[in-house]
């Protein structure tokens, strides 16, 4: 890695005095801005970098850290273009490998609304009608994702996450802010049923992690069982580059309930 390059990530791991926090509020302010920075490609920009790999194995040793990378991702434009091809690719692989393994299992190998947005979606809970926060530990699977398929659409791979659990002021109900993603969204069935049924695009919200038009979609009855939800009706967001998202009230468990839920083959933690 040139000298420059190495200073420079050195610079941004060194703690600030109140322990980090400074540098965690201006990622957070970055991810809470509905997605358009992290989300929009860089066009035209020669993106050949000499220290590419060198790059990837700092990170690797760093744990894939996700503050340090969105630091380096804006500092400056051919490291931005670096960080959308690769880096933050190698971090979603190394937080949930099954997870993007599955979901690059497509004819163009892509995700859809690009790494930087996946990475955002594992690690960053929108929060719903709540504040928003980072994630850092978050279980994904298929069989959550399936609950909110219907019948016709059950073919297509959907990863929901559990209920991030959020306090309600004013509220004995807990909030439960949820989040997926499909694979290979562009050719599902559940995006075929959207745009031959002409539902509109919601005017006025966007997808918290691309920044992309949603579409406003009712949950099977599954759905609301397999997250505890205490609704009659359950709605979730989905936008056009196949991101989910949604909140739900909580129903609360008794000392007698269960609540324990078995162990997935395809659960991945984020």
């Amino acid at each position: 890695m040139s000298e420059g390059t190495l200073k420079m990530v050195r610079r941004l791991r060194v703690p600030d005095s109140g322990g980090g926090s400074s540098s965690i509020g201006i990622v957070a302010d970055d991810w809470n801005s509905g997605g358009r920075c992290i989300g929009a490609r860089i066009r035209g920009v020669n993106v050949g970098f000499l220290d590419e790999q060198v790059l990837v194995l700092v990170f690797r040793a760093l744990d894939w850290d996700p503050r340090t990378l969105s630091s380096v991702a804006r500092a400056s434009r051919r490291l931005r273009a670096v960080a959308e091809r690769v880096l933050w690719r190698d971090l979603c692989a190394s937080r949930a490998p099954l997870m993007v393994a599955a979901l690059t299992t497509t004819a163009t190998g892509r995700v859809g609304g690009g790494w930087p947005a996946l990475a955002k979606l594992l690690l960053f809970c929108c929060g719903g009608a709540m504040p928003g926060h980072f994630a850092p530990v978050s279980r994904f699977s298929k069989t959550s994702g399936r609950s909110f398929l219907p019948r016709r659409c059950g073919r297509d791979v959907l990863y929901v996450s559990d209920p991030c659990e959020h306090a309600a002021p004013g509220d004995d109900d807990d909030v439960g802010a949820y989040r997926g993603v499909f694979r290979g969204f562009v050719g599902s069935r559940t995006r075929a049923r959207l745009v031959d049924g002409r539902t509109p695009l919601e005017p006025t919200v966007r997808c918290p992690y691309c920044g992309a038009s949603v579409w406003s979609v009712a949950a099977p009855r599954g759905a609301r069982r397999r997250l505890g939800a205490h609704e009659s009706r359950l709605q979730y967001l989905v936008c056009v580059s196949g991101h989910l998202h949604g909140s739900c009230r909580l129903s609360r468990l008794s000392s007698s309930d269960g609540g324990a839920v078995g162990s997935d083959d395809d659960d991945d933690d984020a």
